[in-house]
């Protein structure tokens, strides 16, 4: 483990590493730059907007005073959605207005953008929180990804939350081995993967 490494929690200041980091994890954990015509893309989905509407569950890994990781999360994972139909995604598609689809992953993350559409519904009622982890190529395989996880766990329990859910790409083999390690509990439902766990019993 990278002694130069520390968590912390994320500030608003942390918005450019979020996107950043992000976009070089979003192909399955690998770099994603080469997918997407605007490297804001992925960040406007699956990082920026829980620093913006749930900040006290947003992380960040720092190695010397860069960020390299990040796991975020919410405690209910329906009101997250109501906010952001109503405060982030109006502001994100004028962002993004006029942008036509010109790489791989253009075409689904502007879908995505206009008819937000959560994949995990049917895990909400069990499981409301969810949370996403990423961390750069490199230092994936440093024992921190369990500590930052860890770090969640601890923040959304302390907030009351009972139970987590979280979604992962069917073909990252490494991911779904990670959360297997950690106790989570793996579950497939019309082609889709989510892990989920009980948080309320000191279980992490």
């Amino acid at each position: 483990m990278d002694s130069n490494c520390f968590i912390r929690p994320a500030t608003e200041a942390d918005i450019d590493a979020l996107f950043d980091i992000c976009l070089k994890t979003a192909n399955g954990g690998e770099d994603a730059s080469a997918l997407y015509s605007d490297p804001h893309l992925p960040g406007y989905i699956w990082s920026v907007p829980y620093l913006k509407f749930a900040r006290d569950f947003a992380f960040v890994l720092v190695q010397g005073n860069r960020p390299v990781g990040y796991v975020v999360g919410v405690p209910d994972t329906s009101r997250f959605d109501k906010d952001l139909q109503a405060n982030w995604w109006p502001f994100v598609r004028r962002e993004i207005a006029g942008l036509t689809p010109g790489r791989p992953r253009d075409a689904d993350v502007i879908e995505r953008i206009q008819n937000p559409r959560s994949g995990t519904t049917w895990l909400q009622d069990d499981y409301p929180a969810h949370l996403h982890i990423n961390i750069l190529p490199g230092l994936q395989a440093g024992g921190w990804g369990r500590r930052m996880i860890s770090t969640e766990l601890e923040a959304l329990r302390n907030h009351g939350v009972a139970a987590v859910h979280l979604g992962v790409d069917p073909n990252n083999e490494r991911a779904r081995g990670f959360y297997r390690h950690l106790g989570f509990s793996e579950l497939e439902r019309d082609g889709s993967v989510a892990f989920a766990m009980r948080i309320d019993q000191g279980s992490d």
